[in-house]
């Protein structure tokens, strides 16, 4: 238990952005599973795209760092450009 008032803010604080992260972070892993998963290249790409806005919007706030997301980002578009040449 924090001892002063402002490290009991501090701990709310905390709680409360690790909860707002962890819905960013499930949310472009969901979007990134779902891409893979999908059946045809076009439908593969609209996932993708979806998968970036969330990607971004992650980045963005700071719960990944720009460089992470840009990786991320840019293995998914590999795989599903590979499904489109097939």
């Amino acid at each position: 238990m924090p001892n002063k008032p402002a490290a009991a803010k501090a701990l709310r604080q905390t709680k409360k952005h690790a909860a707002a992260n962890a819905l960013r972070k499930e949310a472009f892993k969901d979007a990134v599973k779902k891409t893979l998963k999908s059946k045809s290249a076009e439908e593969a790409l609209k996932l993708a795209i979806q998968a970036q806005k969330a990607l971004d919007k992650a980045a963005k706030a700071g719960t990944i760092k720009k460089n992470t997301a840009a990786r991320k980002l840019s293995r998914l578009m590999a795989k599903v450009n590979a499904l489109n040449k097939k």
